[in-house]
């Protein structure tokens, strides 16, 4: 398990996916993208994609994420990304009550289980007192983490 802060871009692609039974179908597809710009999501987007799809697609969304950071699983099954909202707890010292903060986070597991241990696994080695709010499972196909001059694609 290791994690990743960054600026993350959430991006829609739309293009016509060959199904199962053979049929065309028009999809949409959400990604999360690490980089500075709308302008080096869309590129970094559509380099990524030109390798994946064969055919035309189009970038339909970009929006920034609201990830503080993402945990990345080292399991070959977490192939799914489920979206943490966690609640740190602290206590206001002038008036002794307690106060929490929530925070998003993305992280990668094969079911909510296993992404919930993989968030108290991230989460461990910290001090701080924390509640995981809420934990769903999100539409999102793939994370692509920009490396120093390396791409890297992450399942």
């Amino acid at each position: 398990m290791r994690s990743r802060q960054a600026k993350w871009f959430e991006t829609k692609i739309r293009y016509e996916k060959i199904m199962e039974d053979g049929q065309q179908k028009r999809v949409t597809e959400q990604y999360v993208v690490d980089a500075l710009s709308f302008g080096e999501t869309e590129k970094r987007i559509t380099e990524e994609m030109t390798s994946c799809i064969s055919g035309e697609f189009e970038v339909t969304d970009i929006k920034p994420a609201a990830y503080k950071e993402v945990f990345f699983s080292d399991a070959p099954a977490d192939d799914c990304w489920f979206k943490a909202r966690l609640q740190f707890i602290t206590i206001d010292e002038k008036s002794g009550k307690e106060k929490r903060s929530t925070v998003t986070y993305l992280v990668q597991g094969a079911t909510l289980q296993s992404a919930l241990k993989n968030v108290n696994d991230a989460m461990g080695t910290t001090m701080v007192d924390y509640v995981v709010a809420s934990l769903s499972e999100t539409k999102i196909m793939d994370v692509y983490e920009y490396v120093t001059g390396i791409k890297e694609n992450n399942d």
